[in-house]
């Protein structure tokens, strides 16, 4: 027999829909356009100074790469201790796990492509997107999803902590699952169009960040309280 899905093993409620619907109505009413990069690339290389890093300083970060290196050829030819020594710049922290990772992105792509750009993603499916992107030294799931989403509108559905957090407090899938696993399950789950996958992102990241927090969830205000297991417990200890 073949295994059986994770769907299969972890049934989505009848109430799943009301829940998307609840989370948007509720932090994205009016979706945000999405930060697109006309190049690839750059939306895998803003993700990598993203993790672990708060938006401010990973911000801070795009902007002096990109003013230190105009073409990314220059961060090539400066290697990994010089991104680094660019990144310092800034300020924020895992500086030089971040220069490896970059300089690890630009070396592969020089040497597989003609020209270092990523704009050949547009033209394939979304199977050998995820294989290629794979391909690429420290480059993991949620990077490629969240590229697959913002700055290829692909209906990718990016799992961060918050995600994780809240699915798992309301039972949806089992507890002993990673990040990686919660996100095919979604995949699986939710239905496959742009659209509502982004303001599931957005909406279960704010929910994740405003309301069920990992210490002190807010349950009394949550617009998913009615659903949750874990709100009785909760409530019980305010």
């Amino acid at each position: 027999m073949p295994p059986r899905s994770l769907t299969q093993q972890s049934p989505p409620p009848a109430f799943l829909p009301d829940v998307l619907e609840r989370l948007r109505e509720r932090y994205v009413p009016d979706l945000p356009t999405p930060r697109r990069f006309a190049e690839p690339l750059n939306g895998v290389i803003r993700v990598i100074l993203a993790q672990q890093n708060t938006r401010r300083v990973a911000s801070r970060q795009w902007e002096t790469l990109n003013t230190v290196y105009p073409r990314w050829e220059a961060a090539l030819a400066d290697g990994p201790d010089g991104i680094e020594a660019t990144l310092r710049q800034a300020g924020g922290g895992l500086t030089r796990m971040k220069a490896d990772y970059i300089y690890g992105v630009l070396n592969a792509i020089a040497e597989s492509r003609e020209e270092l750009s990523l704009r050949f993603l547009r033209d394939l499916d979304d199977a050998e997107l995820r294989r290629t992107l794979e391909a690429l030294p420290g480059i993991g799931m949620k990077t490629i999803s969240l590229v697959m989403l913002f700055d290829l509108l692909r209906p990718a559905i990016p799992v961060d902590g918050n995600i994780e957090r809240w699915t798992k407090r309301m039972e949806l899938v089992p507890a002993r699952w990673n990040a990686n696993k919660v996100e095919q399950w979604y995949d699986q789950a939710v239905p496959r169009d742009w659209e509502t996958r982004y303001a599931l992102h957005l909406s279960g990241v704010d929910h994740g960040q405003e309301t069920c927090k990992s210490h002190k969830p807010l349950c009394a205000q949550c617009v998913l309280r009615q659903w949750c297991p874990s709100a009785a417990i909760f409530l019980l200890e305010e």
